[in-house]
């Protein structure tokens, strides 16, 4: 049955009922595609990825130096320092065709492979050419000292990566290094974004009195590709049934987007018909109509056979905080990643100013982070939640608690970084 309306749902209890009705399995089956490594970069993988092969392949110093059988600098110092017969040089990206033995070293580069029956390097500073084919020795090595095992960093028939990883640089470093140049990946998500209201125009349109330029299609659109979206951008549609039910319809019955968001429409009066034609679209319908969440709480959710619709309000503010808050996660989520990953980096830092809160929702206030003296500090930025401007100058968000009334200057708070 759906919610009351504006009976508040909690926002992780929003999450809780999508993440019951949605058939993941579903959405992402057959939704996969194999893409090279250069362009891997944030996707989320969608198969195990095993090493075929030891790595580096060899063993290989990790010093300048001379490479040398250990057992034989034991007792050198700088009293009693030990001599040996340098036999020759290994070339870098060669395999040296020749044997240390007993007494023996060879002079050898960073990253240069370990000739057969040395198991060290001693670093060239230790040491002291006599002549071209003597090296005095002046401390002693440990076996396994500077160097790498062919199977250190990576052994044959290890997991490197499993599905569901988000890709990183280092991860795509990983994969070039075991010859692995394309990999499977669950594709990214098509996000639908509708604008709603007769008072909206584009914003190549100079507006007339009573007008505003639709800001919120693109500030989503912004959002859904920083989360690795594909945004759709649906246009304007005017306050009214039948045109907001076609648009819907639309791509709903063309499969054209896995999720779909309407910006405005969401809150009470009489020309808002989001919840109306939601109703009417399919099964289960609305689920949600009110977030305790501010700004953002005349939100909607809903689920039309298995795909997710998100109502946002209007204001610019309201619909970027929800956004952040339940729909970057579900886009993450269909990816093969965590709902519950935690995107924004946060800084402690130390409110400057109190705050207000009414308690019995999660309120989120735009700051300034600024740094005085090696200690950070987070100062409230007050304004109404339909100025873009205040989301400009914040440098992040902090949360106050649901059942938190305020925060007093100088309190303790993280802030989450836009």
């Amino acid at each position: 049955m759906p919610r009351p309306l504006f009976k508040v749902c909690p926002p992780d209890e929003v999450i809780c009922l999508l993440r019951k009705h949605l058939n993941l399995k579903e959405i992402t089956g057959n939704r996969m595609e194999t893409v090279s490594i250069k362009a891997s970069l944030d996707r989320i993988l969608a198969e195990d990825v095993v090493s075929p092969l030891n790595l580096p392949g060899f063993t290989r110093s990790t010093m300048d130096g001379y490479a040398l059988r250990a057992e034989d600098s034991f007792g050198a110092s700088e009293n009693l320092p030990s001599y040996f017969k340098i036999i020759g040089e290994v070339k870098m990206g060669e395999q040296p065709k020749f044997r240390v033995n007993s007494g023996e070293v060879v002079k050898i580069s960073t990253g240069g492979m370990l000739p057969e029956g040395a198991n060290a390097v001693i670093m060239w500073e230790y040491t002291s050419p006599v002549d071209n084919s003597t090296l005095e020795l002046r401390r002693p090595v440990a076996p396994g000292e500077n160097i790498i095992q062919e199977d250190e960093d990576l052994k044959k028939g290890e997991t490197l990566l499993v599905a569901g990883h988000k890709l990183r640089p280092q991860d795509i470093g990983a994969l070039a290094g075991i010859g692995k140049m394309e990999v499977k990946v669950f594709k990214k998500p098509r996000v639908a974004i509708i604008s709603t209201g007769n008072e909206i125009v584009p914003p190549q349109v100079k507006p007339q009195r009573g007008e505003i330029r639709d800001i919120n299609s693109y500030t989503l659109g912004a959002g859904v590709k920083m989360a690795q979206g594909i945004p759709l951008y649906g246009g304007i549609i005017k306050d009214e049934v039948n045109d907001l039910e076609g648009e819907l319809r639309k791509f709903l019955e063309e499969d054209k987007a896995e999720i779909i968001i309407i910006s405005g429409g969401s809150s009470l009066g009489t020309r808002d018909i989001t919840v109306e034609v939601l109703g009417k679209l399919g099964e289960p319908g609305v689920l949600v109509h009110g977030v305790a969440v501010k700004p953002g709480k005349p939100t909607i959710v809903a689920l039309v056979g298995n795909k997710p619709i998100f109502g946002l309000p209007g204001h610019p503010v309201s619909a970027m905080i929800i956004f952040n808050l339940l729909v970057r996660p579900l886009i993450s989520w269909l990816q093969g990643g965590d709902y519950n990953e935690d995107f924004s980096p946060k800084i402690e830092a130390e409110l400057v100013g109190n705050v207000a809160s009414d308690p019995g929702k999660e309120d989120y206030v735009r700051v300034i982070l600024y740094q005085e003296n090696g200690k950070y500090y987070a100062k409230p930025i007050l304004g109404k939640s339909g100025l873009i401007s205040t989301l400009v100058r914040a440098s992040g968000l902090i949360k106050i608690g649901t059942n938190v009334e305020g925060l007093k200057s100088g309190s303790k708070v993280m802030v989450e970084l836009f």
